[in-house]
């Protein structure tokens, strides 16, 4: 049986919120950053606990019908996205990254894909690497998402990543650590 992606946002959470389920203590802050897929069928901010950005990883246009900043960083269906050492994955990670580092970034954001799992798990796991999670508990909340999911894809994208401060060497990790934790 596939996601039901007519109720709602599928996959979707508080990254906050899981971190700490996973790891019995406060290691990132609540509300500041959710996960999900598509959010075609979301009626009301609410519903996805009204984040001031959205932040869409699928080539498809989100419906602009919630009171909220839309960006768009589409990464093409057939990019394989856990290959994080692939130039093109990598041009696009470092794009995403340094969007969520610019000070007119608004928080609380959302990363969404279609099954919030794929893009946003490797969007998630570098986040969560340059704010310095270790690599078990990324690994644990990646798992945490429904539809095939296996740790050793996640694996692979944290391996492409390896030292934050070289694949992203062209965007303020510092800015970005430090607006994640205000």
């Amino acid at each position: 049986m596939g996601l039901d992606y007519s109720n709602g946002c599928v996959n979707f959470r508080d990254i906050g919120e899981s971190l700490e389920l996973i790891t019995g203590t406060s290691v990132f802050p609540k509300n500041k950053l959710f996960r999900g897929g598509k959010i075609d069928f979301v009626k009301h901010a609410t519903t996805i606990q009204n984040p001031a950005t959205i932040l869409n990883l699928r080539r498809g246009q989100d419906p602009q019908c919630l009171p909220t900043i839309y960006a768009h960083f589409p990464a093409s269906n057939d990019l394989e996205k856990y290959e994080t050492s692939n130039r093109k994955v990598r041009r696009w990670l470092n794009d995403v990254v340094s969007y969520l580092s610019k000070p007119d970034t608004q928080f609380p954001l959302l990363i969404h894909c279609t099954s919030g799992k794929d893009r946003t798990g490797v969007v998630v796991a570098a986040i969560l690497t340059i704010v310095g999670i270790d690599r078990s508990t990324i690994i644990e909340e990646y798992l945490l998402s429904e539809g095939e999911v296996h740790p050793r894809w996640i694996e692979m994208a944290l391996d492409g990543i390896a030292d934050p401060k070289k694949y992203f060497h062209r965007v303020d990790l510092q800015a970005l650590v430090h607006r994640l934790a205000k």
